[in-house]
């Protein structure tokens, strides 16, 4: 069984590597692909091989222990992969690349926050973790800031990209390299003095606020009082005419909240999941979550939270959704 799933696994590490080389995300002989193919087995695409123009040879079997199971040689940036397997289980995809206007940016930036929208719905807020090696030699970093995005940029050296599948991968490193493109251009576009206000990677000191214990009702009945008295959402609510009902729900205990909105304003909570719109997560992620750590549209992009519910629907709401959840944050969790 798993040799056949190493062989398919293996003609799409082919196809990704092909389809990377011509949209120009790798050059050269940089860059490594892999795919986990059991519990503690990958495959990696070998050291020196052409992501463009890859044979079934140059992707090896390797032990997330750092074993290599075959005659060959795997690529430096095995700790990189390896490493991920090991923090992550829902990871089954990664892609390390040495895009060209990512590694621009971030040799100038320390974050990007896209202002496209579809670049917001699918990035969120890109990292940059500090490189000081032409290899990934400490990992740790790199970790920590994958858990709060699957996409993390490498200073010095290019980006990773974690997913269920390749061409997950592959959608992150494309829309990243697009959005600082978008950046760069937009810039050459601007008046003078317009520079100031778009600088990126900065942002202000985040309030000390409160602490709650995650869905507690004590937190819920805040969230109400916060959203209801805020007088952005009113007016977003109005101008949008938000009416819905929308549920929360943790994974592990199926512990729900549906919130009733009308014209934006909640008018009334539920302990059930019979909702238009259900958002699912585990309760890491929901902390993360509420602890200004993720950011809930991307998390459902990037496939860690679930949405239940016609999304081109919820679309319209999009402005008061994103208040919403900026309203969220100001009650942080423990």
């Amino acid at each position: 069984m798993e040799k056949a799933s190493a062989e398919n696994f293996k003609t799409n590490i082919i196809a990704i590597g092909r389809l990377l080389w011509e949209k120009g995300l790798v050059s050269g002989l940089n860059g490594n692909i892999s795919r986990r193919l059991s519990d503690d087995v990958i495959l990696l695409t070998a050291h020196g091989a052409c992501l463009g123009l890859l044979h079934e040879k140059d992707i090896l079997r390797l032990k997330l222990d750092g074993t290599l199971l075959e005659e060959g040689s795997v690529s430096t940036e095995k700790l990189l992969h390896t490493e991920i397997y090991r923090n992550f289980s829902d990871a089954d995809a990664v892609i390390h690349t040495h895009t060209t206007y990512t590694n621009a940016y971030f040799l100038e930036n320390d974050t990007l926050a896209p202002r496209i929208f579809e670049s917001k719905l699918l990035l969120g807020n890109v990292p940059a973790v500090d490189q000081s090696t032409p290899a990934v030699t400490d990992a740790g970093p790199v970790m920590s800031a994958l858990r709060s995005n699957n996409i993390v940029a490498l200073r010095n050296h290019g980006v990773v990209a974690r997913g269920k599948d390749l061409f997950d991968c592959f959608l992150l490193i494309q829309a990243l390299e697009d959005a600082v493109t978008v950046d760069a251009i937009s810039r050459l576009y601007m008046r003078d003095g317009q520079a100031a206000r778009m600088k990126p990677g900065k942002s202000g000191k985040s309030q000390k606020l409160k602490k709650f214990e995650l869905f507690s009702q004590e937190q819920i009945d805040s969230i109400v009082k916060i959203v209801n008295h805020d007088k952005q959402m009113k007016e977003l609510g109005k101008k949008t005419k938000m009416t819905m009902d929308l549920a929360v729900q943790m994974n592990e205990t199926g512990q729900t909240y549906r919130f009733v909105f009308k014209d934006g304003h909640i008018t009334d909570v539920g302990r059930d999941g019979d909702a238009e719109f259900v958002i699912s997560a585990p309760k890491d992620v929901w902390r993360a979550v509420f602890n200004r750590e993720i950011d809930p549209f991307v998390a459902t992009t990037q496939k860690k939270m679930s949405l239940r519910g016609d999304f081109a629907k919820i679309s319209q709401w999009y402005a008061p959704c994103s208040r919403i959840f900026e309203l969220w944050q100001r009650v942080p969790v423990e």
